[in-house]
Parts: structure tokens; C-alpha cells; sequence
């Protein structure tokens, strides 16, 4: 039934909403002369993780932490390290959890102006368990968090404006919940209206899976993306039966620029409006944590792509090694690396 959610909302993804005119900065030409202008919207949390496996947080555990964490905020730090010009627009608690995060940014060049410090509200957590098949198991506090109390109102709109984006980013995290959700998509599109290309990572989670208004923000985003995102359980879910040419005609219908399929531990594969196609293996590293890998994987492509300096199998080569670097160490943004480790790693497996 939650399958069949997805599908009939997808089903109605309107080929023919073009997003206007492209103006060459996904195609292949000059960018711009630096480091490209990232923007993400979202949420920041901190996360605490299990040292056991297989309890599923049903049983006395320990957990390591605080790790500033949350899908855009691990997205942000990458696209700064990798050599974004980055800016973010979300919110924290006022205490030390919030205090972690705000650390973590700014140590990397993030633009936090657009961050709020909320007073009596708690920064967002997530406690997560791993399992020996693989799979994860999360709690989160979200909905009663400071995590969707910042500010999407045309005050902001015309700060990020004023910034200069180039890209603006979202993780399908931020649409589960609803107050978050809609001030995304009112962002993007005020966004996009002005020429902002939208990149858009589905991240759809199990938690929410059978939830219809979700997946008609993930309906609304898909329509303004330029670049589109999903690993291969997204894809599955949004797309069922459907391989990655097939369903990356219709975004390329409406204007899209990129669609990239993230595989995990089968690499990556992507392909452009012009028609190149890139397949890559997956490196092999020791695994430590792989939570945050398919967000710096997102930045690091984003961020490359717009700069101008960088193919699109240039990127995605290093997003590709993004993702591996990820997963070594615990904690999702503890293995996010900088483009000088991107290429040290590339260089000694050439």
C-alpha cells in the first residue's frame, strides 16, 4: 500500500513543468571563476551512536557522542571542505548540543547567519544501532526539536539571494516533518523562481514511507530539481521496476541537468541531459560507520560540477571517493574529507 503512494504521486510528475530556461551552468561550460556558492536548508542535529550491534536500542547499550550530524548539515560541511563558498538556513537549541554543531560548521567556513539559536527548545538527536545484516535502526527527536524553527519568510529568501547561490541543496530528511517540510519547498521555489538550480537527494526513510503528504513534497521537489540524487532504495520505492535511464528521461523532459544513482557497495552510475553516462566501482575500505556517506557523496558531486573546474566524471569520481572516505570512521561527518584527501586517496589507487 505505501508502495502504491509513491507510485500514483509519481505518477503525476508533470513532464511538461519545465524549469526554464538552462543557463549553461550544468551543461558543461564556464560556471564561475571560484569556488561555487552552496546553500542546503534543513536539519541539524546531533547523533549518538550505539558501540553494540543487533539491540535495535532495546537493551542497556553505550553510545558515543555527541556527533554533529543531520543529513543537510553533513551535506554543507562536505560542500565546504570540498571548496563551497557555503551557506545553511536552519536551527539549533540553545544548549551545548547546539553549540556542537555551530562548532563544527564555522570550523569549516559555513556561513551560519541563517542558523537560529532557539531559546527552550532542545537541538534535535538521533540515536542510532547497527545491525549485522547491514540495516540500521534510528530514534529521533525531530518534531519536538529546534530542528524546523528557522525561518523560510522573504527576509531570508532575499539573504540567501543576496549571497549569490548557485545551488541550493535538500535531503528528503528535512520533508518528513510537515512545519520543515513546507518551508523547504516555499524556500526552493522562491529559489528556483530566481534562477537557482535546485539539487534534490530523495533520502526517503522507512519511518515514512506510508506517510502520502510526504511523498507529495518529494513529488514537488523532483519537479524543480536540476539534479537528482536517489541511492538505489530510493530509487526502487519512487520508481519501481524502473532502471535509471528509464526514469532519468523524465527529469532530463523537464530541464533536469544530472540524475546519479547512488549503489552503496556497487559504486555509483550517472548520466546527463547531454547523454554521458558514468559508471563507477565502488572502493574498498574498511567500513566504520556508513551513516552521512550519500551526503558527502551529494556535495562533493554539487560542489565540483558547479565550480566549473571539474567534469562530470571528474566529480563523479571524487564523490565517489567521498563516500568511501565516509564510511572509516565513526561519527556521519567525523570522515568527511577535504578535496586535497580526495585526491591523495585517487592518486595512491590510481
Amino acid at each position: 500500500m505505501a508502495a502504491l503512494v509513491a507510485i500514483k504521486l509519481l505518477e503525476e510528475f508533470d513532464t511538461k513543468n519545465a524549469i526554464g530556461e538552462t543557463s549553461g551552468n550544468f551543461e558543461g561550460g564556464p560556471f564561475m571563476p571560484g569556488g561555487a556558492k552552496i546553500g542546503c536548508i534543513g536539519d541539524l542535529l546531533v547523533e549518538f551512536v550505539c558501540a553494540t550491534k543487533n539491540g535495535r536500542h532495546k537493551r542497556l547499550g553505550t553510545y558515543t557522542g555527541p556527533f554533529p550530524s543531520g543529513a543537510a548539515g553533513i551535506f554543507i560541511d562536505q560542500a565546504a571542505q570540498t571548496g563551497g563558498q557555503c551557506i545553511f538556513v536552519g536551527a539549533v537549541g540553545d544548549d551545548a548540543f547546539g553549540q556542537v554543531v555551530l562548532d563544527r560548521l564555522i570550523e569549516h567556513g559555513v556561513n551560519t547567519s541563517l542558523i537560529k539559536v532557539v531559546n527552550g527548545v532542545p537541538t534535535g538527536t538521533a540515536f542510532v544501532s547497527y545491525n549485522d545484516d547491514g540495516s540500521r535502526d534510528f530514534v529521533y527527536n525531530i518534531v519536538l526539536s529546534a530542528a524546523a524553527h528557522f525561518d523560510a519568510d522573504e527576509a531570508t529568501i532575499a539573504e540567501l539571494n543576496r549571497f549569490g547561490l548557485d545551488v541550493m541543496h535538500v535531503s528528503g530528511s528535512a520533508l518528513g516533518d510537515a512545519v520543515m517540510g513546507a518551508k523547504v519547498l516555499r524556500a526552493c521555489k522562491a529559489l528556483h523562481a530566481k534562477g537557482v538550480k535546485i539539487s534534490f537527494d530523495p533520502n526517503v526513510r522507512k519511518e515514512l514511507i506510508g506517510n502520502p503528504a510526504y511523498f507529495e513534497l518529494v513529488r514537488e521537489m523532483i519537479e524543480i530539481c536540476s539534479v537528482f540524487l536517489p541511492s538505489e532504495d530510493d530509487a526502487a520505492t519512487l520508481f519501481p521496476g524502473r532502471d535509471l535511464p528509464s526514469f532519468a528521461s523524465e527529469f532530463f523532459a523537464h530541464g533536469a541537468d544530472y540524475v546519479v544513482l547512488k549503489k552503496g557497495e556497487s559504486g555509483c552510475q550517472g548520466v546527463s541531459r547531454q547523454g554521458e553516462q558514468v559508471s563507477l566501482a565502488a572502493h574498498s575500505v574498511k567500513v566504520q560507520d556508513p551513516t552521512g556517506a550519500g551526503d558527502c557523496f551529494c556535495a562533493t558531486i554539487i560542489t565540483l560540477i558547479a565550480s566549473g573546474k571539474f567534469s562530470f566524471r571528474q566529480a563523479m569520481e571524487r564523490a565517489n571517493a567521498a563516500g568511501a572516505l565516509a564510511v572509516t570512521k565513526v561519527g556521519p561527518m567525523e570522515g568527511n574529507s577535504s578535496l586535497a584527501a580526495l585526491e591523495d586517496f585517487l592518486a595512491k589507487r590510481a
